[in-house]
C-alpha cells in the first residue's frame, strides 16, 4: 500500500452558504434517509462490545450473542417501526448476511429497501489491504449482493467507514456511484475518481446509534430527542437550501424494546411534518445529479 498523500485530492472545499439553492422534490426542505447496518461478525475475533468483561476472549460468547440478537430479533422490531412510518431502509449490508441470514434479505426486499455494499463482514476492514486485496473484497461484495437481491449495489459504506487511498477509485471501477464514508456535509457533493463517477452522500457519526449508546452512554430518551432536534434544525435551515438527514441504525442496539419505543417516537415526529422527503440513498443521489451535473 502506498503512503497516504498529504492531501486527499478527492474534492475542493465548498462552503454551504456559497452554493446554488438545492431544491428537493415538491419543495421538501429535508431529505431523510435511514440506514440499517446489517452485519455479520466472525465468531473467533473481537468486535463491537456491550461489555468489556469478556472482550478479547476467544470465543467471546457474551458480546457475540448480544450482536446476534440484532438479526434474530431486533431487526424485526426495527423494520416494523420503519414500515409503520413509511421509512424505506438503505441497508449497509455485509455480503455474508445474504448467505447466512437469507430471511432478513427476504424481509428487506418485501419492504422495498435498497442495498448498499458494506464489505464482506464487519470483522474485515479495508484500511490495511493491498490494492488487489481490496479490489477482490469489493468485487465479491458487489457480486454476492447482486446475486441475492437482484441488482448490484450503487452505494457503499465501509465497515467502520474505513478506506484506503485507493477505495474510491476501486468502488467506481465496480459500479458504485455514491459513498457514505465522509461525514463532512449536509448535502451531496461530487468526488474525484480515476474513472467513472462518485458522489458523497451525507451520513452521520453524531446520529449513529453506536456512538450514542456505546461511546457517549446516552439514554434511549436522549437518543430520540437528538434525532428530533437534528431534524428540527435541518428543517428550519432547509427553508434556505435543501438538507439531508441520515439516521444510521444497528438492530442489536435500536431493536431492543426499551430503545425501539423511543426510536418510534422520533420517526413519528419526523414523518408528521410537511415538506419532508423520506427517501433512499439512490433517490437522493439521482435527484441531486439531475439538478446539478457532476464536475471533476
Amino acid at each position: 500500500m502506498t503512503d497516504v498523500p498529504p492531501e486527499h485530492g478527492r474534492f475542493d472545499y465548498s462552503a454551504i452558504v456559497d452554493r446554488p439553492k438545492l431544491v428537493w422534490p415538491n419543495g421538501a426542505r429535508v431529505a431523510v434517509w435511514t440506514i440499517p447496518n446489517l452485519e455479520h461478525f466472525l465468531f473467533d475475533r473481537p468486535a463491537t462490545p456491550i461489555s468489556m468483561a469478556s472482550f478479547g476472549l476467544k470465543p467471546d460468547v457474551l458480546n457475540y450473542g448480544w450482536r446476534d440478537y440484532g438479526l434474530r430479533v431486533g431487526f424485526w422490531r426495527m423494520r416494523e417501526i420503519m414500515d409503520r412510518y413509511g421509512f424505506k431502509g438503505t441497508v449497509a449490508l455485509n455480503s455474508q448476511v445474504c448467505e447466512l441470514y437469507p430471511r432478513v434479505i427476504e424481509a428487506g426486499l418485501e419492504s422495498g429497501w435498497e442495498w448498499m455494499g458494506h464489505g464482506i463482514t464487519n470483522s474485515v476492514l479495508l484500511n490495511d489491504q493491498s490494492e488487489e486485496e481490496e479490489r477482490a473484497i469489493i468485487a465479491q461484495t458487489v457480486a454476492t449482493i447482486a446475486h441475492h437481491t437482484g441488482r448490484p449495489p450503487r452505494g457503499w459504506l465501509g465497515p467502520v467507514m474505513a478506506e484506503t487511498v485507493h477505495t474510491l477509485d476501486l468502488l467506481a471501477e465496480h459500479g458504485i456511484d455514491y459513498v457514505a464514508d465522509w461525514v463532512n456535509d449536509e448535502q451531496p457533493y461530487p468526488m474525484r475518481v480515476r474513472s467513472g463517477r462518485m458522489t458523497s452522500i451525507p451520513y452521520s457519526a453524531e446520529m449513529n446509534d453506536i456512538p450514542t449508546f456505546l461511546d457517549m452512554k446516552q439514554s434511549a430518551e436522549t437518543y430520540a430527542q437528538n434525532l428530533m432536534d437534528q431534524f428540527d434544525v435541518l428543517y428550519e435551515d432547509g427553508a434556505t437550501t435543501g438538507r439531508v438527514m441520515a439516521i444510521p441504525l444497528h438492530p442489536f442496539l435500536v431493536g431492543h424494546p426499551y430503545r425501539a419505543k423511543h426510536f418510534a417516537r422520533a420517526l413519528e415526529h419526523i414523518s408528521s411534518r410537511n415538506d419532508v422527503w423520506i427517501a433512499t440513498g439512490s433517490e437522493i443521489i439521482d435527484w441531486y445529479l439531475a439538478g446539478r451535473p457532476q464536475k471533476p
